[in-house]
């Protein structure tokens, strides 16, 4: 998906730079409704560059979903009372143990979803894991009890979710954005898969040991 995004960067920078060479030569040789033209064409060809560009840097950490994948293994592990330890096998090879406190593992997402005309360009559906907590059953506990929470996103320079939000040029590109949350008992040892679709996330266990 980023090196589709990537090429059609420099293809648009090449047309961009050849329609500005052409440019340069139009005021050489006094052609002012030439140099108009290829004035024009360059501007849109290098506003698309930087369109597809800025697309492909904040789409950095971000996976094509196309199906339902597997986004992570997680190992729970009860240490105590409504707390538990868990270990998070990352799709991108990334493992982390976090302490939680509360009754369930809870997981949520950013997914992205793309204008049709998008996907001609590679661009499918996509998603990013954004934070992993601790959950309580009932909501006083939720209101009264110690609350775990801690970030599963990779810092990147540019993030569509906040681009989006900020710049309505985007309209035309991204069909829609939303969050989608999936949460899993914690109170036994179990081995689960984290699961995400384009309908959203989803746990099926794997093990579980007593």
């Amino acid at each position: 998906m980023v090196d589709g995004l990537a090429a059609t960067s420099i293809v648009f920078g090449l047309l961009g730079l050849l329609f500005t060479l052409a440019a340069l030569a139009s005021v050489r040789r006094r052609r002012f409704a030439r140099l108009s033209l290829h004035t024009a064409m360059a501007l849109a060809c290098l506003a698309s560059g930087a369109l597809f560009l800025t697309l492909q840097l904040s789409l950095q950490g971000y996976r094509a979903l196309t199906r339902e994948d597997v986004a992570a293994t997680i190992h729970t592990e009860p240490v105590g009372p409504s707390q538990f330890q868990v270990t998070v096998h990352l799709a991108d090879g990334r493992t982390e143990s976090y302490r939680l406190a509360g009754d369930e593992v809870y997981i949520d997402a950013h997914i992205l979803k793309w204008k049709p005309w998008a996907n001609l360009l590679g661009l499918h559906t996509a998603f990013e894991l954004d934070r992993i907590a601790g959950r309580y059953h009932q909501i006083e506990d939720e209101r009264s009890k110690p609350r775990t929470v801690y970030p599963l996103t990779t810092d990147r320079l540019i993030d569509l979710f906040t681009l989006r939000r900020q710049y309505v040029w985007l309209e035309p590109v991204v069909d829609a954005e939303y969050g989608s949350a999936a949460f899993y008992p914690a109170h036994d040892p179990v081995v689960i898969e984290l699961r995400v679709s384009t309908t959203g996330l989803l746990f099926r266990p794997l093990t579980k040991t007593s």
